[in-house]
């Protein structure tokens, strides 16, 4: 199965995130529960398209969505590359397979005004808590950064006299996003906080109220809590206010490359979806004050 060697592979020579290498290794345990309950095989030299197909077929009648789909025929081309490589196999099966198509999908983002209300009008508390979360949610929302960024994000990262924070993104690429007055004087307020309120040592710039690393799931329900308070949004989740952060700045003239660079793509076709979403505002505009619409 050489499965092992693979995460090995992707976790050392890939350098992919612990998070991506665990979908690979689920993706790959569900194509082998399936290989043993339909067709009884264990050996993976026995495999033909044919068999993957009907895996696919049968993961679409399941009701798995395609973009789930597609990641799983993205992780068996991935290892049987990894496979022909190490000369397990001499053909691979992959050849022959076809991703179904993604639906279209525009990102979801909150409306400027209801951002200003949740920044304003909301309530934090002026403990160490409410400070944090209130800059969790700021500069979530004025940096775009990644939940996984921000956990990681060290006091040292933060640079007051040029006003910019650096952040550590995908594949260990690093980033410098710049920080408006005000999101450096929260910062400022929340250490303060942090200095009173707890009193062990710990490097990470974002600490629960124990003095540990705050962690992923933390940052999800403090964003999740917050946007409830403005917001009848299905997903209300960190990865929104990134969303929210693109669609903010190309609607007000931001440059595309530029946008591209402060959230860390490694392409600009990743940053042309916000695109869709501005075309869709106009057509909401031209809608409501075109005689003619």
């Amino acid at each position: 199965m050489q499965k092992d060697a693979f995460t090995n592979y992707l976790r050392y020579e890939k350098r992919l995130s612990p998070h991506s290498v665990l979908a690979y290794s689920s993706d790959l345990d569900q194509f082998y529960i399936y290989l043993k309950t339909v067709y009884l095989l264990d050996d993976i030299g026995e495999v033909n398209h044919s068999i993957i197909r009907s895996w696919v077929v049968s993961l679409m009648e399941n009701k798995i969505s395609a973009r789930s789909v597609n990641r799983k025929i993205s992780t068996l081309k991935s290892y049987y590359k990894f496979l022909l490589r190490e000369k397990a196999m001499d053909i691979n099966p992959m050849h022959k397979i076809q991703s179904p198509k993604n639906p279209k999908r525009l990102p979801v983002f909150v409306e400027e005004s209801k951002m200003n209300a949740l920044i304003e009008d909301v309530d934090f508390k002026n403990d160490f808590e409410g400070k944090r979360n209130l800059l969790i949610i700021e500069l979530l929302y004025s940096t775009g950064m990644r939940r996984i960024e921000l956990v990681n994000l060290k006091e040292t990262d933060i640079n007051f006299r040029n006003r910019t924070v650096k952040v550590l993104g995908k594949r260990n690429k690093e980033r410098l996003i710049p920080l408006t007055p005000e999101i450096v004087i929260l910062i400022k307020e929340y250490l303060e906080h942090r200095n009173i309120s707890i009193h062990l040592k710990n490097d990470y710039l974002f600490l629960t109220k124990k003095g540990n690393h705050i962690y992923p799931g933390a940052v999800y329900r403090i964003v999740k809590g917050s946007l409830e308070k403005v917001t009848t949004l299905a997903k209300k989740s960190p990865h929104v206010l990134r969303h929210t952060f693109a669609t903010h700045l190309l609607n007000n003239g931001a440059n595309l490359n530029a946008i591209k660079e402060l959230l860390g793509h490694a392409n600009l076709a990743a940053t042309q979806i916000y695109t869709h979403n501005t075309i869709e505002k106009l057509k909401s505009v031209y809608s409501k004050a075109h005689p003619k619409a």
